[in-house]
């Protein structure tokens, strides 16, 4: 508990530990690598859960909310940056994501469009609560728990929305665009080499573009996905959901043990 003098307090040197560095991890090349596998992952594993189990999507969802409020409260209750639970938060929000923007798509009948434009609508709503309370809605100000939830919860959303993306661009039904899942994935690899050049070789805000590129490599991890599990005749290759789940989380795991994990500096130390 922080001791009281006069008008402002002297922290406990535990709680200074607790907030002396971000939780979450810094942004490299590495970390952007990782991140497109575990979307990958969020796609076949989502679909495992619905489809192969036949649980449907409203069951799955339900299941994996609790697992995503359950990960996000111990990345909050940590004191300090663990990567496996980061990363294990990640797929979390990214099946979450998946299951969630199916049952819009497909269950409600919002179809591909009205899916896309509510989960975009829910994306921005959050970034603007998140920076009206905070003034700034960079990953570098991620120390805080209420930052946290702010951080995940937005994460969250950009993970559905990305969903939501590589569905319309990829399906021909519900309104879809039927460009298919290797265009598909062309189409969003673009974009992120795009947002790439723009980082290397222009001055547009670095908190714009880590946004651009974190919604950006959901649709390529779910194209990627859908490639992977859908059946020939919907142009997919048809492996097992199953097992194309537990390669990728080997392949995280591998990932995780190889590149350098370390946790983002704060602002004051940019």
């Amino acid at each position: 508990m922080p001791v009281t003098q006069g008008h402002g307090s002297v922290q406990g040197p535990h709680m200074a530990a607790r907030f002396a560095a971000s939780k979450v991890p810094e942004i490299t090349v590495g970390f952007w690598l990782i991140k497109i596998v575990a979307t990958t992952l969020g796609e076949t594993g989502g679909d495992w859960v619905t489809m192969s189990l036949n649980l449907g999507y409203v069951v799955g969802s339900v299941i994996f909310a609790a697992i995503f409020i359950a990960l996000v409260a111990s990345q909050v209750r940590s004191d300090r940056f663990h990567p496996y639970l980061y990363w294990a938060t990640i797929v979390g929000t990214t099946t979450l994501g998946t299951t969630v923007a199916d049952f819009a798509d497909r269950s409600v009948g919002l179809g591909y469009p009205g899916g896309v434009a509510l989960v975009a609508a829910l994306l921005m709503a959050s970034l603007a609560v998140w920076y009206r309370s905070e003034g700034d809605i960079s990953v570098r100000t991620v120390y805080k728990p209420r930052v946290e939830w702010f951080y995940w919860c937005t994460i969250m959303f950009s993970q559905t929305l990305g969903t939501a993306l590589g569905d319309w661009m990829a399906g021909s039904d519900r309104g879809g665009l039927g460009l298919g899942y290797e265009i598909g994935a062309l189409v969003f690899g673009a974009g992120l080499a795009i947002v790439a050049a723009l980082y290397l070789w222009t001055k547009v805000s670095r908190t714009l573009l880590f946004w651009l590129a974190f919604v950006l490599t959901r649709p390529l991890g779910a194209t990627l996905g859908d490639w992977l599990d859908k059946p020939l005749a919907e142009g997919g290759l048809h492996a097992s959901r199953l097992y194309a789940s537990l390669i990728l989380i080997a392949a995280i795991a591998i990932g995780i043990k190889l590149i350098p994990q370390r946790p983002a500096s704060r602002p004051s130390a940019a």
